[in-house]
C-alpha cells in the first residue's frame, strides 16, 4: 500500500481517466436523447393523428426537456471526484 491518503491530490492518470469517462458519459447521453426523440417524433408522425407538425412540435418539446434533464445536469458536474456533492 502507498503511504498517501486516497483522498489526497489526484494523479494525472486519474484526471485523464475522469475526463475520458465524462466525455463518454456525455456522448452516451446525447445519443440516448437523439435516438429517443427520433423514435418519439416518428411515432407521433406516422402512428397518430398528430401528423408532422404535431410530431415536430412535441418532439422539440421532448428534446428540450431531455436536454435539461439528461445533458445539462451532467455537463455541470465537476471533474474532481472528491468534490463535495458529486
Amino acid at each position: 500500500m502507498s503511504g498517501g491518503s486516497q483522498f489526497g491530490d489526484q494523479t494525472t492518470d486519474v484526471l485523464v481517466h475522469e475526463k475520458t469517462y465524462h466525455a463518454f458519459s456525455m456522448l452516451t447521453r446525447w445519443a440516448m436523447l437523439v435516438i429517443g426523440d427520433a423514435v418519439f417524433f416518428f411515432t407521433l408522425w406516422f402512428a397518430t393523428p398528430a401528423g408532422f407538425l404535431g410530431g415536430a412540435f412535441l418532439g422539440l418539446v421532448g428534446f428540450i426537456a431531455g436536454y435539461l434533464l439528461l445533458v445539462r445536469h451532467e455537463a455541470k458536474q465537476p471533474l474532481d471526484v472528491w468534490v463535495e456533492g458529486r
